[in-house]
């Protein structure tokens, strides 16, 4: 059964909603951080952000946390040689917040840590503070990488530091 709100949010999520929230000034001070954090540690971050889902994954019944697994996926976040890459996924028409960790993390850093960092830049957006939300979120999860993955002595950047917008 479709979840009517949530189809309507999806539907009438306005397409450019994501440069309102996070203008190119922001995105800017996200690929820094995300740059500044992997320096101090062995991981990847990568920062996604989706305004709303096609109409064929709501029909579907595809959640928000499907939704990451699939940009993780997508992304090439599990491409890392310590297999330490950490995908950070908004989903705006939800209103969610999730963070995917590749296996090599997984099995340092329960999920409930992960949970706790997404609800607290949850918070800060429902604030409508974007910028401080996503940075607060960066620097929590480098601080878990610094302890689980310190950084080495090649300390290469796998992945890009750019965040994401999710198109269709």
């Amino acid at each position: 059964m479709v979840n009517i709100k949530r189809w309507f949010r999806h539907v009438f999520t306005l397409p450019w909603r994501w440069r309102v929230l996070f203008p190119k000034a922001v995105l800017t001070e996200i690929e820094k951080a995300v740059k500044h954090s992997e320096q101090l540690h062995g991981g990847e971050l990568r920062f996604a952000i989706e305004n709303a889902l096609v109409l064929g994954k709501i029909c579907h019944g595809v959640s928000a946390r499907q939704r990451a697994l699939e940009v993780f996926s997508d992304l090439r976040v599990w491409d890392t040689e310590e297999n330490s890459g950490v995908l950070i996924y908004l989903l705006l028409a939800d209103r969610e917040v999730h963070i995917v960790a590749d296996r090599g993390v997984a099995k340092r850093v329960a999920q409930a840590e992960w949970d706790a960092i997404a609800e607290v830049m949850l918070q800060e957006f429902k604030r409508g503070d974007f910028l401080r939300g996503s940075l607060h979120g960066i620097e929590h999860i480098t601080m878990l990488l610094e302890t689980h993955f310190p950084a080495g002595d090649d300390n290469r950047n796998e992945l890009p530091n750019k965040p994401v917008i999710v198109k269709h």
